[in-house]
């Protein structure tokens, strides 16, 4: 069996001088790794990180299932759950509490690279995932293939 892909890389938080105007502005872990979350996302997960009260964290993932053949997970965790072989990054937003995401080893295998974004849309809105992996995708937004 093959070992994990090292933790991603990604560029600064903000686009950087001479970037498209009006690009849109990314955040990773303080140590630039970790899943990329878009600012309007950002936005949307302190808001509910706020209403779930306590030190909670955000736990993404994949699992078998939905209309490709994986679907993406999410939910909020108590500290106590995080597992050993556990990747853990620290998110720090503009004028919001500072926040973790983990994610097991198997799925960051799935998600290296992935851009997490959110739409207030009436039609299609809520969480939207972006993955550099995916072959294929689901219209329902929370399914892909590899």
């Amino acid at each position: 069996m093959s070992s994990p892909a090292p933790s991603p890389t990604f560029p600064a938080t903000s686009p950087a001088p001479g970037d498209t105007p009006g690009a849109p502005v990314t955040h990773t872990g303080v140590d630039g790794k970790g899943v990329l979350i878009s600012e309007p996302a950002m936005r949307q997960l302190g808001a509910l990180m706020a209403s779930q009260g306590g030190d909670k964290l955000l736990r993404v993932g994949v699992r078998s299932g939905g209309c490709s053949g994986m679907s993406y997970t999410m939910d909020f965790i108590d500290g106590d759950q995080i597992l050993a072989d556990d990747e853990t990054y620290t998110y720090e937003p503009d004028g919001a509490p500072s926040f973790r995401v983990v994610c097991d080893p198997k799925s960051l295998l799935y998600i290296y690279g992935m851009q997490l974004d959110f739409s207030s849309a009436l039609i299609g809105g809520g969480f939207n995932f972006t993955n550099p992996n995916a072959s294929q995708t689901c219209g329902c937004g929370s399914s892909f293939a590899v």
